[in-house]
């Protein structure tokens, strides 16, 4: 088969639709300090790599009506934003408990900007965020997702339109396993939070006089403190196991 030039360009487009959906929303590149050039330079970048390896499958996708094509476009789009989706609701489960843990060490009114976004956080869940993503990155789980895009091209090749019902389990699945890791890993810091307000109350109770509240805080937070030192290295260990289960497994 005689390929034109005008079937390679459009070919690549639509590599790059899947590829850049992806990169627009996953975890780290998506992130607003990094500019948008190098967003933009990095996933054209993937998308012509990943296009060398992948023209057999696309090539013959880029000679269709305009209609078609378009449904192909948007197909595309919506398929890479998946695969970015998924791989950002697992760091948004961290960043959600993250703050739950600050509130419950007392620890929340500290606050202070993401790392990784623009917006407000506590100082400890911004810590742990930027701490889990680091790590995701030093142990390659970004080439994974990059699998899961070439993988994505044998389970949804470009013909095939995409499919809502399929993307929407696929999200609900994640959420529910990315929550239940994240609960699991935080698991003693709400155990130490019912302790200690339980403690807390009783000694209220007990000499109403004194505003154990304010007296208590510094030690609660301490406590906090010390727990997390002892527990952040199995607490990050176990949350890097869980990536590719969660989000790659789908």
């Amino acid at each position: 088969m005689t390929v034109t030039i005008s079937q390679v360009v459009l070919a690549a487009f639509l590599a790059f639709c899947r590829v850049g959906a992806c990169f627009m929303i996953m975890p780290g590149f998506s992130n607003a300090r990094v500019p948008m050039q190098v967003r933009l330079f990095v996933a054209v970048a993937a998308s012509l790599a990943l296009f060398l390896h992948l023209s057999d499958i696309i090539l013959p996708f880029a000679e269709s009506t305009p209609d078609v094509l378009f449904k192909t476009i948007a197909s595309e789009l919506l398929t890479g934003a998946l695969i970015g989706v998924l791989a950002r609701l697992y760091l948004l489960a961290l960043e959600f408990m993250g703050n739950a843990i600050s509130m419950m060490m007392g620890f929340s009114n500290l606050g202070g900007s993401l790392a990784l976004e623009s917006e407000p956080q506590a100082a400890l869940g911004g810590l742990l965020s930027f701490a889990a993503l680091l790590i995701l990155f030093l142990l390659d789980f970004h080439l994974e997702i990059v699998k899961a895009l070439v993988t994505s091209y044998e389970v949804a090749p470009p013909d095939i339109l995409f499919d809502p019902q399929s993307a929407l389990v696929n999200v609900t699945d994640t959420i529910s396993q990315s929550f239940f890791v994240v609960f699991r890993l935080g698991s003693p810091f709400v155990a130490y939070a019912i302790l200690v307000n339980l403690g807390t109350g009783l000694i209220n109770k007990l000499t109403p006089q004194i505003p154990i509240y304010f007296v208590s805080l510094p030690f609660i937070v301490t406590g906090g403190l010390l727990l997390m030192y002892f527990a952040i290295g199995n607490f990050l260990s176990l949350y890097a196991d869980g990536f590719l289960a969660v989000t790659i497994g789908r």
